[in-house]
């Protein structure tokens, strides 16, 4: 892998209300400590060595504010781009990867509702994909029991099986990959979608693309503070995080 191909690109799909967050702004520019989750999130990725290029996908109808944002927070020293993110997250990854050279070849793609994920996890992703791997994920054990449930929103769903906990991770991102295995995946995906594609059940991060076109996934460890910010619980909770790193002088 040459230089060029060896520093990673991230792309961060921002284009998203995340309602469950609420009413009002964008998720992505809700308030954390008096900073929107999207400038805390591409922080976070600036701050490793192994990222070159920051690709944001931004509301369609934003761009021009989501770049006035990044400038007046001062994210410069890394190159940092705003793109038309699309209607889904995964039309705005695809939008996203458009964007980054054809020369880079280790994407990393990242939820602007996680912005206190640690460097180092940053780091052991894009590592991962140096080393060989096509596809990685950070993930943590689960700490309850997780029963799998026949659905029934709002009323009583009869339990299925309880899998083996052990057996089980939550994903996190930064998720990293090949930028080739990325970019043909979205690209299967786009003609499945053009085909019709009934029936086909829906992923909900890229892994999972990469999963259902026989693609090789394997996990490193997260973190805990890498969660997402997607309730209004979650919010108290990442307060309460970055003061204790302010006042620890870690952040």
């Amino acid at each position: 892998m040459n230089a060029s191909a060896a520093v990673a690109a991230a792309v961060v799909p921002a284009a998203g209300r995340g309602e469950r967050l609420g009413p009002g702004a964008p998720k992505a520019l809700r308030e954390l400590g008096g900073v929107p989750l999207l400038v805390h999130a591409v922080r976070a990725l600036a701050r490793s060595r192994a990222v070159g290029l920051v690709v944001v996908a931004a509301p369609a109808d934003g761009v021009a504010e989501v770049v006035a944002l990044l400038d007046t927070h001062g994210l410069d020293g890394k190159d940092i781009r705003v793109v038309a993110g699309g209607a889904t997250r995964q039309e705005s990854v695809r939008l996203g990867l458009a964007a980054i050279p054809e020369d880079v070849g280790i994407v990393l793609v990242h939820d602007a509702a996680r912005p206190l994920v640690p460097v180092e996890v940053v780091d052991a992703v894009a590592a991962a994909v140096r080393a060989g791997a096509e596809a990685v994920v950070p993930a943590v054990p689960l700490a309850d029991t997780v029963k799998r449930v026949e659905p029934n929103p709002g009323g009583v769903e009869p339990v299925l099986d309880t899998p083996d906990r052990a057996t089980l991770r939550a994903v996190q991102t930064p998720q990293g990959f090949d930028r080739a295995t990325l970019a043909e995946v979205h690209a299967k995906a786009l003609a499945e979608e053009a085909a019709g594609g009934t029936g086909v059940p829906p992923v909900t991060d890229d892994a999972g693309l990469v999963e259902r076109f026989g693609g090789r996934v394997v996990v490193v460890p997260g973190h805990e503070e890498a969660f997402k910010v997607t309730r209004p619980l979650d919010l108290v909770l990442a307060e309460a995080v970055l003061a204790r790193r302010r006042a620890a002088d870690a952040y």
